[in-house]
């Protein structure tokens, strides 16, 4: 074995060995891949080799299109046959709910090329003649996907990846590793060492234990997943014969199976309640190449709904069971990019697909270990995306759900119960007795809306307007008339401090850093190609400190950024304080009423002005940090306090805004108020897919100040011409039949003659405005106000126009009162 490589992947299944093979097509021919035992001996040999294009996701979406892609001209360039069956994919409907969810798939279909029909009962007659179309409302069919032999993939891309290079070392468990002091990783094993400079774990169920020797505590655990392999029946011997086609693979969401074609009898693989995960403590040195005993018995419900839905199979006999481990995540979705907290250390983990996600995961990680980034956002699948919360038990809770989930309908707005409650802010006891309808977002528990004396606390999920419409709608008039109170303390919070902090915090985001003590700027940093990476708040606490503000999302994610950016001479310190300040929202005409009495400073628009901070105290609460900012476009200030001073604040502020009507706000309202000032959201409106430039953030780019990350690519791009531009659009949707409206959420194509010419990133009705209104990148031609345009709504076309930014309050009246 060799000593030295650029880059080892450990694992040696489908993932790893595409990873392999994808960094040495991008010409990283000096790469290694070590296999604790044979290929695919982890879940990659049992797996049923299904490639399903759908996925809500748009990021992961292309994933999976990429691969189905790649997977058919895998054969030519290799010479290996890698067994693809396109036999076309069918996902059964039996009611309008689920006919929803595929058309709100659709939308995301659309934007990123995968072809896909909408069909009939009769349709799905035509296309599975065995079936049973009795109770089905229609189907989405996708022509393109199919099955797949998971061994020959794996294979052919081992072929690809040693014809370039590539190494693979088969029988070589990695048994610990140690880094250098010049950054390199030496990993141990029986068959001596090998040290490189990037290390990729690709190790699927035993991913919690590869990650422990780097000290990760990697949020994966496999869950037991069986599909039945049945005997031949006749009626599939005699279609052979005659030479008919495989049928699409079906999939009856609606009672949680898959159900295709195998040697002339049937595979059904059911998703049931009560599935366990396994390994929790990691894998067993006795778990080899094995499998765990079928439970008939728990899959019963799913083979009565498969014999209605598809009578043959209850005339054949049950030739095998397979139980095996199959990676997950707690929402499902793998983790493909950097690990947190050590230097070129990657992961291409939690693969609950990972036949499907294969290809484009290898493609889009090595393109981001290669060239700095990848060609396509993957927020959504970025490690980074969990925080320290995601500790084993609650990694086990939330991934036994997912795997009940995979069938039930994926609503934009739902809320999933497991490993519930758990990070809660100071006063939640308070939100909850004030009505709060609770949401989670990176672990921490928000109140999406709060229902009103005599309203049901729950929601009634939908992609259309919901339960939740009207009373969102009141508390976001209400913040717009009076005043309104938010809770926001799971926004990440950092400190910034040093001699060399100016300098390094200047490099690293494309506007200018406040120069004066109290002044604050919105900052973007960016990546190599001018996407839009994160979004910070920076206010100047002093000559050489900081304080930096970004979504509660990303607090991991813009942490392991600022760290691995430090300075090398230690001018430059960082403190995360996310959970040692709270942080309240008050906004409205009435906000600075409402604050004055509870403070010494002058809150006069005179004294403290709009974009500027400073250090109050509020009650008998000191080292407030007042910042004159809010994201709903109100006269207002954030309230940065120390965290036990949260349930003293919430109760003064309540009592002196009895006079003036205060109310409660939650996180749907918010997103009804941001939309209604055109204001980005980032890791959905503001992406790395997308240039600052191309996000409308001209005013927070500052391109003469000297150099940072970007900068060269925004200056090509403002020569070259800007590709896509950020537009508001009004909308006019409508309900049709017995339907209520839809609104534009994101996802939803837009065409200009016939041509698609852009995607929304969000949408909503804005309460205020009296308008449906959604945020969206379109061609330049389409970009100019008053252009009409056509979006798609749950496949329903409607008018859309471009309208001016900010439809509430352009001129930011409201903000600077």
């Amino acid at each position: 074995m060799k000593s030295h490589a650029r880059v080892v992947v450990i694992g040696g299944g489908a993932v790893g060995v595409s990873t392999l093979y994808h960094l040495a097509k991008l010409g990283w021919s000096d790469v290694v891949l070590l296999e604790r035992t044979e290929l695919t001996a982890g879940s990659t040999w049992h797996a049923a080799g299904l490639l399903p294009l759908f996925n809500m996701s748009y990021g992961v979406g292309q994933i999976h299109k990429y691969s189905v892609d790649l997977y058919k001209s895998l054969e030519e360039e290799t010479g290996q046959n890698v067994s693809f069956h396109v036999t076309g994919n069918l996902r059964l409907a039996t009611n309008q709910e689920r006919m929803d969810e595929y058309k709100k798939y659709c939308g995301t279909a659309n934007t990123i090329g995968v072809p896909f029909e909408m069909i009939g009962p009769e349709e799905v007659q035509k296309l599975w003649p065995l079936a049973n179309i009795e109770g089905l409302v229609g189907a989405l069919y996708h022509p393109q996907d199919g099955h797949i032999a998971p061994a020959d993939l794996t294979n052919a891309l081992a072929l690809g990846a040693r014809r370039r290079g590539a190494e693979i070392y088969r029988q070589t468990p990695v048994t610990g590793v140690t880094q250098q002091a010049n950054g390199e990783w030496t990993l141990h094993t029986p068959k001596g060492d090998i040290t490189c400079e990037h290390v990729v774990c690709a190790t699927g169920n035993y991913a919690r234990q590869t990650g422990a020797l780097f000290g990760l505590d990697i949020p994966a655990i496999p869950v037991e997943h069986q599909y039945i392999v049945t005997e031949a029946h006749p009626t599939l011997i005699e279609r052979q014969k005659q030479g008919l086609p495989e049928m699409p693979v079906l999939r009856e969401s609606d009672a949680s199976y898959y159900m295709r074609e195998e040697r002339q009898g049937l595979i059904l693989g059911p998703y049931e309640k009560g599935a366990p995960a396994c390994f929790v403590d990691g894998v067993p040195d006795s778990f080899g190449q094995d499998l765990f005993p079928g439970d008939l018995e728990r899959l019963m419900p799913h083979v009565e709904a498969a014999i209605n839905r598809v009578p043959i199979f209850e005339e054949v006999g049950i030739k095998d069971i397979i139980n095996g481990p199959i990676s997950y995540t707690p929402d499902g979705s793998p983790l493909i990019g950097p690990a947190w907290d050590v230097r070129n250390v990657w992961l291409n983990e939690g693969h609950s697909f990972g036949i499907t996600a294969a290809g484009g995961s290898g493609r889009f990680l090595a393109e981001w270990i290669v060239g700095g980034e990848p060609s396509i956002d993957l927020m959504a699948v970025d490690p980074r995306r969990y925080g320290a919360y995601a500790n084993k038990r609650y990694v086990k809770l939330k991934n036994e759900e997912a795997y009940e989930h995979v069938f039930v309908i994926h609503y934009p707005d739902e809320e999933r119960p497991a490993a519930r409650p758990g990070k809660t802010v100071a006063v939640h006891d308070e939100l909850d007795a004030a009505g709060a309808v609770w949401g989670q977002r990176y672990g921490w528990e928000r109140p999406n809306w709060f229902a009103p004396d005599g309203v049901e606390r729950k929601d009634v999920w939908s992609f259309r307007r919901s339960n939740y419409f009207d009373h969102v709608g009141r508390e976001a008039k209400h913040l717009r008339d009076k005043v309104g109170l938010i809770e926001l303390s799971p926004f990440s919070k950092f400190e910034v401090s040093g001699p060399g902090a100016a300098d390094w915090l200047d490099r690293l985001v494309a506007n200018s850093i406040p120069k004066k003590i109290g002044r604050m700027s919105l900052a973007h940093a960016l990546t190599d190609s001018g996407g839009v990476r994160s979004e910070f708040t920076i206010t100047r606490l002093g000559p050489e400190r900081f304080y930096l503000i970004s979504s509660g999302a990303a607090e991991r994610f813009d942490w392991d950024y600022l760290w691995k950016n430090l300075p090398a001479d230690g001018s430059v310190q960082i403190q995360n304080v996310t959970n040692s300040r709270g942080v309240f929202v008050l906004s409205g005409p009435d906000a600075r009423k409402v604050l004055q009495p509870l403070t010494d400073n002058d809150l006069s628009n005179a004294a403290f002005p709009w974009l500027t901070t400073q250090t109050i105290n509020v009650g008998l609460a000191s080292d407030v940090r007042a910042l004159r900012v809010n994201f709903v476009g109100e006269l207002g200030w954030e309230l940065h306090h120390p965290i036990e001073f949260s349930r003293h604040i919430y109760k003064e502020l309540m009592q002196a805004g009895k006079d003036y009507d205060i109310g409660l706000v939650g996180m749907r309202a918010m997103d009804v108020l941001r939309i209604e000032k055109s204001y980005r959201m980032w890791a959905g409106d503001l992406t790395r897919e997308y240039t600052a430039l191309e996000a409308g953030l001209d005013r927070f780019v500052r391109l003469n100040k000297g150099e940072f990350r970007g900068r060269d690519a925004l200056v090509r791009q403002q020569q070259e011409g800007v590709p896509q531009r950020f537009v508001t659009l009004e909308v006019f949707p409508e309900a049709r039949g017995d339907r209520p409206v839809a609104d534009a959420g994101g996802n939803e194509p837009l065409y200009k003659d016939g041509k698609m010419v852009g995607r929304a990133t969000s949408g909503t009705y804005g309460h205020n405005c009296g308008k449906s209104l959604a945020l969206a990148y379109v061609q330049p031609k389409a970009a100019e106000i008053g252009t009409e345009l056509e979006i798609v709504i749950l496949q329903e076309r409607f008018r859309a126009v471009v309208i001016p930014e900010s439809p509430w309050d352009p001129e930011n009246e409201r903000l600077r009162a």
